[in-house]
């Protein structure tokens, strides 16, 4: 009966093997354009003959069948660890070049309203003064002026204030969402490693698991190791992340307005340990330099022009007179760009005379003064400079950062395609398997039928 009946065994067996093939080809077409999904392939192992002979019969000798034995996951460990380092980075300085052109923006150089405008009119009044030294007129616009670039310093420290502050709101958000996706690979984790255990699929998990551990990557710059039970651990700068189906918790800590920065800079910590967090890569260490060096560097180099501008004016302004002949006071008021003012609101107090004047004082009309200041504009260690210097360096910052991110977007591309061209679905493959696939099913009904055309005959005519 082993013979007779064998070969509808195997016939079987076939059907079941291709169709199983037809659904995962479905599934994979189903899937083309799914994030993170990585195309699967059956396993086909050939069901030999019994190698131990019974007591009372022998095995059929040509074989039993097909079995599906595997369903492989195109995955390769290289290409995907590639592939989160290069996404780290990519990260990193794309959010690195985000925020330079929004520092740019504050900074809005160059332009006619931007600060080096502003300051070019500012001496252009001391020249009018200079040519009208007893002209109300050209004293008040001298004022405007002066009242123009202080607001102007104060919007861009406020400007480079408000960045910090959303810059630190989004370094809670990215830990919140850190925690959020440690908790996500956990679990999936689990899942997988039961699936695995049961002899269940568990292919769409892990692709899932994958994708959370890849964004996990983008934000915190960690490494991700595979182990053998079908879990992946993560862990950044040595530290554990993710241990299977254990996490660690992450808190930022610090400083929460720019001005607080230098006295508590802002940082990680582990939740459970309180021990310092460090990040070597992604969102996240982008948001912590931009926290910690590159916002509260540009603050100081503003801080600085208006150092140099409120010094040097000042004192000149000190060794002049004003027109009622009394020795001129402070002209700016504020040692930083955030509270840089202008100290004078009557027009007759500017002292832009070089020497008192007799009485009255309308008698001698001097714009030595205002001459002397007009020419600060000029100097090679003066406010414009200063702040041209500023404004070169923050640029040849930026085209850096933009530079390194072009360049690496262009890397992190190439190593995605070879990534997809690995793991990703190929729509005219599927169609060839699927077709493959479904001949070996018409092949095997044949078979079956051709079976059971011989059965029916040989049974049916031992009857008659």
């Amino acid at each position: 009966m082993t013979g007779t009946f064998g070969g509808l065994s195997t016939a079987l067996s076939a059907l079941y093997a291709q169709r199983r093939g037809l659904e995962v080809a479905g599934q994979n077409i189903a899937n083309a354009n799914t994030e993170g999904y990585s195309r699967q392939r059956i396993g086909m192992t050939a069901i030999g003959a019994p190698t131990m002979p019974a007591v009372f019969a022998v095995g059929d000798p040509v074989g039993g069948g097909v079995e599906v034995s595997e369903l492989t996951r195109y995955r390769d460990e290289f290409l995907e660890a590639r592939g989160r380092a290069e996404r780290s980075a990519n990260a990193y300085l794309e959010d690195r070049k985000s925020i330079y052109t929004r520092i740019e923006q504050v900074i809005g150089e160059p332009s006619d309203t931007g600060v080096q405008s502003q300051l070019a009119e500012y001496w252009s009044a001391w020249h009018d003064v200079t040519n009208r030294p007893g002209d109300s007129a050209a004293r008040t616009q001298l004022l405007q002026r002066g009242t123009i670039l202080a607001d102007s310093l104060r919007n861009a420290h406020n400007g480079l204030s408000s960045l910090w502050s959303s810059t630190r709101e989004q370094l809670d958000t990215y830990v919140t969402e850190i925690n959020t996706t440690t908790a996500a690979v956990a679990e999936l984790n689990e899942a997988v490693v039961r699936a695995t255990q049961a002899g269940l699929p568990g292919n769409e998990l892990a692709d899932q698991r994958d994708l959370a551990v890849m964004h996990l990557v983008e934000l915190t710059g960690g490494s991700a190791l595979a182990r053998e039970n079908g879990s992946v651990d993560v862990s950044i700068a040595g530290s554990s992340l993710v241990s299977g189906a254990h996490t660690r918790q992450l808190t930022a800590i610090g400083a929460t307005r720019l001005s607080e920065q230098a006295a508590d800079p802002v940082g990680l910590e582990w939740a459970d340990t309180g021990a310092a967090a460090s990040v070597p890569s992604g969102k996240v260490a982008a948001a912590l330099e931009t926290l910690n060096t590159t916002l509260p560097g540009v603050a100081d180099s503003l801080d600085n022009v208006v150092s140099v501008l409120v010094d040097t004016v000042n004192t000149q302004h000190a060794a002049g007179f004003d027109l009622n002949g009394d020795a001129g006071g402070d002209f700016f008021t504020g040692t930083t760009a955030s509270d840089i003012a202008v100290a004078i609101t009557d027009p007759d107090l500017v002292a832009a005379a070089g020497s008192a004047p007799a009485a009255p004082a309308t008698s001698t009309l001097d714009g030595a003064n205002a001459d002397a200041i007009a020419a600060l504009g000029t100097t090679t260690d003066g406010a414009d400079a200063t702040y041209r210097q500023f404004v070169v360096d923050l640029g040849v910052a930026a085209q850096s950062i933009f530079r390194r991110a072009e360049i690496q977007n262009s890397i992190t591309q190439d190593v995605d395609a070879a990534r997809t061209a690995q793991s990703g679905v190929n729509l005219d493959e599927e169609m060839t398997s699927l077709l493959l696939y479904q001949r070996a099913y018409e092949a095997a009904a044949k078979v079956m039928g051709a079976i059971d055309s011989t059965l029916d005959t040989l049974i049916n005519g031992l009857r008659r």
